[in-house]
């Protein structure tokens, strides 16, 4: 068969079960048709990518990869160039190829300069070599579903060894131009950058005002990934993310590329600076101008679920992915700095579905205490709701504080009840609560 008319199929064949899927409403169809393209076209993915002209820009990290390649495209777009995006955050092969053909003619033409691709931490690996992006963007590793990554040099790790092997590999090989922009923050991907032979850029921040009060209780990666003693760090802005070097081998911060203080930020949360500047890092890299990037940051609408503002019964909900420890404790800081006193309602959902990891531990290492000293009024819901109303209870200063409803529905209708017209309810789910959440309130998961 030829690979024309196999190109053809699939796309005809993937638009097919796309229109009926969504027209049955069984879902969003961002995965189901490139994984039945696949089978039919193994060499798809390849194939859509290598028509795109000015290259591939991967997006990895275990936080704000949606976020941040929204940004990016936003600020590419606003430049004048023609992007493809997965914009539905499917960031497995299979989301990727969907994803891709979605915006291809009927014979699998795609036109367009720039592709971002936000991928899954365990799916770089597998596609670097296929991809064979111009730019990768690491933004952060944390523990994030332990049953299904390991813990963050495991993913360290694999990331170095595909990205060398693809390197070496004649009939693999990254483009000679890749650029890698890495988070110099992070410990773990500072010293990544450094056992690279390809050109690394790191971002981060340089401004001490936003460190932390105090070292926060759960933080990944604060041993030396060099020698293995612990790191000295000067401040933290979260997580284990902050000015930091080793006494015993002299492993530091590297030097950043870029200023942190010269940037705008609409989105709320230190978590968002980062987003924002490793964006920022890469336009500037591709040759966009500061007064376009700052523009199209100014103009930046979050995406779904992602500190997204709704007007629900007139009232303001806002809400906020929280899906490991270090964002709900970045959400939870965020919600605190709000700042709304005993007005404050927050309703919290916890899932333990296949994307949100299964085991449900991390919650004991999420720092409630921020949300209960608002004395506000705090709902859990979601699947495992009792075992978040436990973690709650052993920080709750009152139990009248606290309202458990395991019925979604009626948590969101408990918590709009409670708000105040002058207040923003804050919701922090999981990611399929996240879906659910937006389902109820909008009519639509994505």
């Amino acid at each position: 068969m030829f690979p024309s008319f196999r190109l053809s199929l699939a796309v005809i064949i993937a638009r097919v079960i796309t229109f009926l899927v969504r027209r049955l409403g069984l879902g969003a169809a961002s995965v189901l048709p490139g994984a039945i393209a696949l089978r039919l076209y193994p060499q798809l993915l390849s194939v859509l990518c290598d028509q795109i002209s000015q290259g591939i820009i991967l997006v990895c990290g275990t936080n704000g990869k949606t976020t941040t390649s929204l940004l990016i495209k936003n600020i590419l777009k606003l430049q004048g160039y023609k992007v493809v995006h997965n914009e539905t955050g499917a960031n497995l092969v299979n989301g990727l190829v969907t994803a891709l053909m979605n915006q291809t003619n009927w014979r699998g033409q795609l036109t367009a300069e720039y592709g971002i691709l936000e991928v899954d931490e365990n799916v770089l690996p597998l596609v670097v070599d296929t991809i064979k992006p111009k730019f990768i963007v690491a933004l952060n590793l944390f523990r994030d579903q332990l049953d299904r990554y390991g813990e963050v040099d495991n993913i360290s790790q694999r990331w170095q060894q595909a990205i060398l092997r693809s390197k070496r590999c004649a009939n693999a090989q990254l483009n000679p131009d890749t650029i890698i922009i890495l988070n110099g923050d992070d410990p773990t991907l500072a010293y990544l950058g450094h056992n690279l032979t390809q050109q690394v850029l790191f971002f981060g921040l340089n401004q001490p005002e936003l460190y932390l009060d105090n070292p926060p209780f759960a933080t990944d990666s604060t041993y030396c990934p060099s020698c293995g003693k612990a790191l000295d760090y000067q401040g933290f802005y979260l997580s284990h993310l902050g000015d930091f070097n080793c006494k015993n081998c002299n492993f530091t911060k590297p030097i950043l590329a870029i200023n942190s203080q010269e940037w705008a930020q609409i989105l709320i949360g230190v978590y968002n600076k980062y987003n924002t500047i490793a964006a920022a890092l890469l336009a500037l890299q591709i040759g966009i101008k500061p007064i376009i990037i700052n523009q199209a940051i100014t103009e930046f609408k979050a995406a779904f679920g992602r500190a997204e503002e709704l007007i629900i019964d007139n009232k303001k909900v806002k809400i906020l992915l929280a899906k490991n420890p270090v964002g709900m404790n970045e959400t939870l800081r965020a919600v605190q700095q709000a700042n709304q006193g005993e007005n404050t309602v927050t309703l919290v959902v916890l899932n333990d579905r296949t994307p949100d990891g299964t085991d449900v531990s991390w919650i004991w290492d999420v720092d409630t205490e921020q949300l209960t000293q608002l004395q506000g009024k705090i709902i859990v819901s979601g699947d495992r709701t009792y075992d978040l109303a436990l973690r709650m209870q052993y920080t709750t200063p009152s139990p009248k504080h606290l309202i458990v409803e395991d019925n979604l529905k009626e948590a969101l209708k408990i918590a709009l009840e409670n708000t105040p017209p002058e207040i923003t309810l804050y919701i922090l789910p999981t990611y399929s609560a996240m879906l659910e959440v937006r389902q109820l309130l909008t009519g639509k998961k994505i």
